[in-house]
């Protein structure tokens, strides 16, 4: 597979070809993902939960960010590469956007970045793009304004919520977005934005319509067990398997079993050392 593009992700819309996108936060599983023919990857502020351990994305920082996304780029050559934007990194001013827009590109690597909200972003978005750096576009449910949505909640559920999403789409396609993430919506309202955009949507949680979809690594692996989202479906079950290895590995140890002879090294001077003794 040849390094992903913009344009070949908009070829893929309007050919009808589905985009997949996941996360990775580090260069084994960026490594994997990018083997596995994934499209693009999201280095994503939820790196907070899955990785870090926060109750939530608030309080990752660029730094964080950016020390994550340097060895996904190490790992994947062919993914799109998409660094989130963490909460505070643009919400002062157009040029706080462009500065932090820029610092992720140039100091971690990415092709992309990604940034939460609707028409109250579009500013910093049309900034970024004029400072000529591509920005995904994130609506839906934005966790990094979590509590100001009232908890982890479906939107757009309303007539009136649904058209003001339909219009922060439109607004971020004007602003120059080239893609729009959509978190948490009726299917009817993904299928909605879908056909009235003419740039790409990725869909996570909101319906099969979407041109693609976006799973948290971690989640679709079953390696974050602190809640699953009614959206992911589990492709497998590495907790399981990986606590299953470490307790084995402390029995043998316990018991002796490991090291056996296969995996020690063997001197050739085993009788002159029996004279030490």
């Amino acid at each position: 597979m040849a390094k992903v593009t913009i344009q070949m992700l908009q070829s893929m819309k309007e050919k009808g070809e589905k985009i997949t996108m996941t996360t990775a936060y580090d260069y084994s599983t960026a490594y994997f993902v990018d083997k596995a023919g994934i499209e693009v990857i999201l280095v994503g502020d939820s790196l907070a939960m899955t990785v870090l351990g926060l109750d939530s994305t608030v309080s990752v920082t660029m730094e964080q960010m950016i020390h994550h996304i340097k060895p996904v780029v190490r790992g994947a050559h062919d993914a799109m590469i998409v660094g989130d934007m963490p909460f505070g990194s643009y919400n002062q001013s157009p040029e706080q956007a462009v500065y932090n827009a820029t610092r992720l590109m140039k100091e971690g690597g990415c092709d992309v970045v990604k940034l939460e909200g609707g028409k109250e972003v579009a500013d910093k978005v049309k900034a970024i793009v004029d400072g000529g750096i591509p920005v995904m576009g994130h609506i839906g449910l934005t966790p990094q304004t979590i509590s100001k949505l009232g908890g982890f909640k479906v939107q757009g559920k309303t007539v009136d919520s649904a058209k003001s999403l339909l219009e922060d789409a439109l607004v971020l396609q004007e602003a120059g977005a080239f893609s729009l993430v959509i978190e948490c919506v009726p299917e009817e309202l993904g299928k909605l934005i879908t056909e009235k955009v003419k740039i790409p949507t990725i869909g996570i949680g909101a319906g099969k319509y979407c041109d693609g979809q976006v799973l948290v690594f971690h989640d679709m692996v079953g390696l974050f067990e602190k809640f699953l989202p009614k959206f992911v479906k589990r492709y497998a079950n590495l907790g399981e398997e990986v606590l299953k290895a470490l307790q084995e590995f402390k029995n043998e140890v316990k018991e002796g079993k490991f090291p056996s002879d296969e995996f020690v090294f063997k001197g050739v001077y085993e009788e002159e050392l029996k004279r030490l003794y």
